[in-house]
């Protein structure tokens, strides 16, 4: 080859130069962000700004600080002030796992384009199904995000529910599934990209307390069926993204064995209890369910996005999609598992199995039990410290790592509290010493924390509440 700047592209020796400059770049990064001295959980800035800076660095700027730059202008999740969003500091040997992905860029559509991650998604997705407490007939498989896993548990669910051959012939009569309020925004998504449109989705109220009220099950179930609308599936919560509740999966899957529904537990974020043995009473009941998601980058300390499916019955892994491409995939009289692209949207997607397998192999499964539990007991602590503190209120009692909480004032109207929580929500973020964000529940507004790094204390929750108190002061009386 011939081509001087291919053959630059594809050097050996140039990629270990930037290999190992890079891997002592980010080695020095977690030293700094990890250290508690470190100054800021994100350097905020303006969008429009940040967009003309990398307008500007793609013409200018020097190409050996691309990826020290890159690592400056962005959000600090392995610092201990990071207690946003819900993605977790990936473990750093998952940043190796990912370069092998990256490099060796097996698509995994069908197994001869992804053979050993197509047999480490077996096993892991083999271990998850076991952790649930379910047979050697459950099946899973991994897939890009909590989103997209959410939509084919309920595809899955239609298909094995509903009498109609939906995939060939469309829909002929209303379909609709049953929900929590406080689910998550995905599910209502996905039940209108399937066309059941804004009657198909029952929602079930909460409780005080923020969990789907099981009680009313009964009632919502007649109203919708007498309205035409046949139920296939109802989906529980573990836990709702906004308040961290979890649903009483005991009662949601008795509900659904009752009537015949498909059982679907949305674990994304707290599936990865069933490894604790501390929390795993969280989960209680979920071994009903027929299908439950679980993301490894939220829980597991795995790098976005990590997501499994794992269904009960693995009939339904393969039996979703009855889509053929000759080209690709071969009938088969055999459970062919390992050909991804049978049982997934994706063709093709990366190699995230090894992700999850590496954790497993280098740690063991007791890495995601002492995460699990480390996090949920911060959690926990962080709850009872504002609960205890006369300037703040709980919105409920925290049964994870998420708490929503808000600062409190009795000459201040709930409007004017709701402005003012805002307003000091959006100064955190311009400082950027602490990195929360924020919710609303039932007509207030809450700052909301989640706990995603083990290495934050108690001390730095009494150092956000008093930062938190000293920029309410000045708000309200500047």
């Amino acid at each position: 080859m011939t081509n001087k700047l291919l053959q630059k592209v594809y050097s050996p020796v140039f990629f270990q130069e930037k290999g190992y400059r890079l891997v002592d770049e980010l080695t020095a990064h977690l030293n700094d962000k990890l250290n508690e001295d470190s100054d800021k959980a994100i350097h905020w800035n303006d969008p429009e700004q940040e967009l003309l800076f990398w307008k500007e660095f793609l013409i200018n700027g020097n190409e050996n600080d691309l990826f020290k730059t890159i690592t400056e202008r962005t959000t600090y999740v392995h610092h201990p002030h990071y207690i946003g969003h819900q993605v977790s500091p990936a473990a750093p040997i998952t940043a190796l796992t990912g370069m092998i992905s990256s490099l060796l860029n097996n698509g995994m559509a069908v197994y001869e384009m992804g053979m050993s991650p197509s047999a480490i998604e077996r096993v892991v997705t083999d271990i998850l199904c076991e952790k649930i407490g379910w047979n050697s007939e459950a099946r899973g498989f991994l897939t890009s995000g909590g989103t997209l896993a959410n939509l084919t548990a309920l595809l899955a669910a239609r298909k094995a529910i509903s009498k109609e051959n939906i995939w060939n012939e469309g829909m002929s009569r209303p379909l609709g599934i049953m929900v929590s309020e406080e689910a998550h925004y995905c599910v209502d998504r996905a039940a209108r990209i399937m066309g059941l449109g804004e009657k198909g989705i029952i929602k079930i109220p909460c409780t005080k307390s923020f969990q789907m009220d099981t009680l009313v099950l009964e009632e919502k179930y007649k109203d919708a069926t007498n309205k035409g609308i046949s139920i296939f599936a109802i989906v529980g919560s573990a836990p709702s993204t906004a308040t961290g509740i979890f649903d009483d999966l005991e009662a949601i899957g008795n509900f659904a064995e009752n009537h015949g529904l498909w059982f679907h537990v949305d674990g994304a974020h707290g599936g990865a209890g069933i490894f604790s043995k501390k929390y795993k009473h969280t989960l209680r009941g979920i071994e009903k369910a027929d299908s439950v998601v679980i993301d490894g980058h939220k829980m597991m300390m795995l790098p976005t996005i990590t997501t499994a499916l794992l269904l009960k019955n693995g009939i339904y892994a393969h039996a979703t999609f009855s889509q053929k491409a000759d080209y690709l995939l071969t009938d088969s009289d055999h459970e062919d598992w390992y050909n991804s692209g049978k049982r997934t949207f994706e063709c093709t997607k990366t190699m995230m199995s090894i992700h999850w397998y590496t954790m497993l192999k280098f740690y063991g499964e007791e890495v995601f039990e002492a995460y699990v539990n480390q996090l949920y007991d911060m959690g926990s602590a962080f709850g009872e410290i504002v609960n205890n503190h006369t300037s703040f209120a709980l919105a409920v009692t925290p049964m994870a790592n998420i708490v929503c909480f808000r600062f409190v004032d009795s000459s201040l109207s709930q409007d004017q509290l709701n402005e003012l929580n805002a307003k000091i929500r959006q100064q955190l973020l311009e400082d950027g010493e602490f990195y929360i964000v924020q919710t609303k529940l039932r007509g207030w507004h809450y700052l909301r924390v989640t706990v995603m790094n083990p290495f934050t204390t108690e001390e730095h929750f009494q150092k956000l509440l008093k930062k938190i108190e000293g920029i309410a002061k000045k708000l309200i009386s500047p």
